[in-house]
């Protein structure tokens, strides 16, 4: 995976997150089998050197596990955390494979409505309210249109 559409859609699918990473799956529903992974840590991580040594780690890691225990047709994502790169790679190992296992075991989450997000208004449908005599505010009477 290269676009950036393709990382926010498997931010909307199931997550797993481990000590080392988070681990982000979304089925892309497109009839194509393959499994695709990408990799990203950012740079609250480290410099360049650090960060690139535990995007090697993951490739590694995603080349070795994900053809036996991931997802066909589903969009693998590994967000590197800042303790991941201390950790042992026979545990990291460890822990995608149990990422992986909770992620196989959990149920698929339908498709998520877009207007029904928490802490956001949804827009209110204003109308024109005809005022009466005994809706004006000082009660006294309204010229109707034309009368004055």
């Amino acid at each position: 995976m290269v676009r950036r559409a393709d990382f926010l859609a498997a931010n909307r699918g199931r997550r797993a997150p481990m000590p080392g990473f988070v681990l982000l799956v979304r089925e892309r529903g497109d009839g194509d089998p393959a499994m695709r992974y990408g990799i990203t840590v950012t740079k609250k991580v480290g410099g360049a050197v650090i960060r690139n040594r535990m995007k090697r780690r993951f490739r590694v890691l995603a080349r070795e596990l994900l053809p036996t225990l991931g997802i066909a047709g589903a969009d693998h994502v590994l967000i590197g955390r800042d303790g991941g790169i201390e950790r042992d790679f026979s545990l990291l190992h460890a822990e995608l494979s149990k990422a992986l296992g909770k992620i196989m075991t959990r149920p698929i989450d339908p498709p998520r409505d877009p207007s029904r997000r928490k802490g956001k208004a949804r827009p209110v449908e204003t109308r024109a309210k005809k005022l009466s005599p005994s809706d004006s505010p000082s009660g006294r009477h309204l010229p109707a249109s034309g009368e004055e």
